[in-house]
């Protein structure tokens, strides 16, 4: 399980990582977008 968490350490500290932990951040502060992602996890926490 080691190896698994540190490839997603490496990415994260690539240039691709960074980027899109950016694109991530950007859709984050987004209203709409967080609305969505809400509406989301509404919908997938009722199949429970």
């Amino acid at each position: 399980m080691a190896g698994v968490l540190d490839r997603i350490k490496q990415f994260a500290r690539s240039p691709q990582g960074r980027r899109a932990a950016e694109q991530v951040r950007r859709a984050a502060s987004d209203p709409r977008r967080r609305a969505q992602a809400q509406q989301m996890l509404r919908k997938f926490g009722k199949r429970r």
